[in-house]
């Protein structure tokens, strides 16, 4: 036991101490308790003076919108009352209208009874009169029976017959009138084969002279061609048959001769004699002969490439020389060999539209004018000479006929016949084929043109497609879309009465509106 005791006061000891320490402890969190109850009761005094501060603020604003709003809802009943007021006041002004149509319809309302009845009066005065009128004309019926000797039935079939009688005359005009049309458009089938085959074949427009001119680059080469004492332009003139012209024109030669192989072989001689140099009378012989000699081959040449772009075969050689001389011949201003040409394929195409040979219509087409380039002067018609010579060189007597009556010679015996005469006009009578075609087709559209110009309102006329069309222009403000449609008819019933021409002419009225404004 007593070996315990140092422990047990050592205990105690302890005990005390931590009872000593809790003590002051519990002093030190008394004062930090009562500090803080201060502290907490500075706060919350300070909390309740912010809190006195924020009510008061909110309660102002609170008031402030409050009057805000009181003033935003005094101003909306205001604007409501107002549109109230008018729409009082319009109901007032609509009853106000309303109550006076409503007298005035009244009013109108008397009248109308007040007129009916008086319409109603006019009604059984104009029946009386209508009844008194009807026996009126039975009595002047019976009159006129009694003074006709017929009565109304009798009256009524001699009208019938009248109306029979006239209206078989009728007929037989109405008749008449359709076959004379049906003439007519059998007329017009047959243009319409001619006319597309022109449109289908256009050829380009070739104008032959008797006089060629060969330029030269100076007037000195004159003196050379000359000659002492001209023996060089006599060896010339007697080598080729040509005139040659010397003069002042500067720079140039002139050849004269009717006959165009001659002529272009004097020219091809004078250029090689003036590129060589040499110019004498024994050099122009020698030259001239190697020309013809060229001109013969260009001939055959020319002769052979046109059968074969026209597609004929079996041609004699000698009538494809003739083809060939064609080139440097001419008729009434249109090269001969062109024409030829043209005529074959006009032939050709008019055989295929009528169902015909075309290979043989084309060869007679060819062929029909190889009459005019004779080496020999003759006195034979150049329709039979080329019939003769056609024969002569084996041709068929389709194409033979056709040569010979293309120009009424001699009695045509086949289709081709007509067919190559036909074609024959239409290439000759193409605008611009020959000078003396050209003037009259010139004044043909001035013509044109013209009748345009005779109507008001009318600015510019144009006769265009050879003719086959006149495009008139007009002034807007003169004439109206309706009008224009007129003016059309109009122009075309007056070139129908006043002019001669083929085919048809389409009038075309052109009018247009045009503001046109510039900006600076």
């Amino acid at each position: 036991m007593e070996a315990y005791i140092p422990y047990l006061l050592a205990l105690l000891a302890l005990v005390g101490g931590i009872i000593i320490g809790g003590f002051s402890q519990r002093n030190k969190a008394t004062g930090i308790i009562k500090q803080s109850e201060i502290r907490a009761h500075e706060i919350v005094k300070k909390a309740q003076r912010d809190g006195d501060t924020i009510k008061k603020d909110k309660i102002l604003q609170a008031k402030e919108r409050f009057i805000e709003l009181k003033g935003e809802h005094e101003k909306e009943i205001f604007q409501r009352e107002k549109k109230i007021a008018e729409i009082e006041k319009r109901l007032r002004d609509k009853e106000s209208r309303l109550s006076n149509e409503l007298n005035k319809s009244k009013d109108l309302n008397r009248k109308l009874e007040a007129k009916t009845e008086q319409l109603g009066i006019k009604l059984e005065k104009l029946e009386k009169k209508m009844e008194t009128v009807s026996e009126t004309e039975k009595q002047n019926i019976v009159k006129l029976e009694q003074i006709a000797n017929y009565s109304a039935e009798e009256a009524k079939e001699e009208l019938v017959k009248s109306l029979q009688e006239k209206a078989k005359a009728a007929a037989m005009e109405y008749t008449q009138q359709t076959l004379e049309e049906a003439k007519l458009t059998v007329q017009q089938e047959a243009k319409k084969v001619v006319i597309s085959t022109i449109q289908r074949i256009g050829t380009e427009e070739a104008i032959e002279n008797c006089v060629s001119v060969f330029n030269i680059e100076s007037d000195d080469i004159k003196g050379r061609i000359i000659g002492r004492e001209g023996r060089n332009i006599r060896a010339l003139e007697s080598a080729t048959g040509v005139e040659v012209i010397v003069d002042d024109t500067p720079e140039a030669i002139i050849l004269s001769c009717f006959d165009p192989v001659r002529r272009e072989i004097a020219r091809l001689s004078l250029h090689k004699l003036v590129t060589d140099g040499r110019i004498h009378p024994a050099r122009i012989e020698e030259v001239v002969q190697k020309t013809k000699k060229q001109i013969e081959n260009e001939i055959v040449e020319v002769g052979k490439r046109t059968v074969i772009d026209l597609g004929i075969h079996g041609l004699h050689p000698e009538l494809i020389r003739i083809v060939g001389r064609m080139k440097y011949r001419s008729s009434y201003g249109q090269n001969l060999l062109q024409h030829s040409r043209e005529v074959a394929k006009l032939c050709g195409v008019m055989a295929v539209e009528l169902g015909l040979n075309a290979k043989m219509a084309k060869r007679a087409g060819l062929l029909h004018d190889i009459g005019k380039v004779p080496e020999e002067e003759t006195e034979m018609p150049h329709a039979l000479l080329g019939m003769e010579w056609a024969e002569k060189h084996g041709e068929k007597k389709e194409v033979c006929n056709a040569i010979g009556a293309h120009h009424d010679e001699i009695e045509m015996t086949s289709l081709l016949s007509p067919i190559v005469q036909v074609c024959d006009a239409i290439s000759g009578a193409r605008p611009g084929a020959r000078r003396q075609v050209l003037d009259s087709y010139v004044q043909r559209l001035k013509d044109l043109e013209n009748i345009a110009y005779d109507f008001d309102g009318v600015n510019k006329a144009f006769a265009i497609q050879a003719g086959r069309e006149l495009r008139v222009i007009v002034e807007s403000e003169k004439v109206s879309d309706d009008h224009a449609a007129q003016l059309s008819f109009e122009i075309s019933q007056k070139i129908q009465t006043d002019m001669t021409y083929p085919g048809q002419v389409k009038i075309t009225v052109i009018r247009e509106t045009r503001a046109v404004n510039i900006a600076k």
